[in-house]
């Protein structure tokens, strides 16, 4: 089973995006739930939202503890709450942002940037969408960094969610943070890994 969870703010579209997580999954005849965490839903709060996929069904309903992968779609959160709280030791993670790990004061993961990515997701939905909302962004780049889902499922999910116009804005920006990744991959893997990337994209 892989468990997801994702952080962010209030208006961010956090809570969709685990559903349109989900839905990718499904759309893959694949296991899956989402849900979020109870708590402040006010615009700029912290929220958190959950999603599990797996090849059987799900019987574990609690909060993700210990995820598989970090989505956090909001850059402040790193120096606000915990966000890397039970990550597995092999765990993927994509952050909204347009800095540097060591910009971050992400520097210890250095040596896992196969794993962990930053996206300049906002700049990315203003100019598709012209609104700073990342949800559909980083399932992207999410989709291009673990390889759990493919673009098209998130982009099929996007589909059924939202109007033709939003729909395919969001799908092209969901598409350019996959390219986005795709060619950070390609810099940083070794030339015996590279081959593999790019078949994928």
């Amino acid at each position: 089973m892989f468990q997801v969870r994702i952080h962010g703010r209030g208006g961010q579209g956090v809570v969709t995006a685990a559903e349109l997580l989900a839905q990718s999954a499904f759309s893959e005849g694949r296991h899956a739930q989402a849900f979020p965490s109870f708590g402040s839903e006010r615009t700029g709060a912290p929220v958190v939202a959950f999603a599990r996929i797996a090849d059987t069904a799900i019987r574990v309903r609690e909060p993700v503890m210990a995820p598989n992968a970090l989505i956090v779609q909001d850059e402040t959160l790193l120096r606000a709450i915990d966000v890397f709280s039970g990550l597995a030791p092999d765990g993927f993670v994509v952050i909204n942002s347009k800095h540097s790990f060591a910009d971050l004061g992400l520097g210890e993961f250095a040596s896992t940037q196969d794993r962990l990515i930053t996206v300049p997701a906002t700049e990315i939905a203003m100019e598709h969408l012209g609104r700073p909302v990342p949800n559909a962004v980083l399932l992207g780049a999410f989709a291009a960094l673990t390889k759990i889902v493919s673009l098209k499922s998130v982009q099929d999910a996007i589909n059924k969610r939202f109007s033709a116009k939003l729909a395919a804005g969001n799908s092209a920006a969901a598409a350019a943070a996959f390219e986005y990744v795709q060619s950070r991959l390609v810099e940083i893997l070794p030339a015996s890994e590279k081959s593999g990337v790019a078949a994928h994209a």
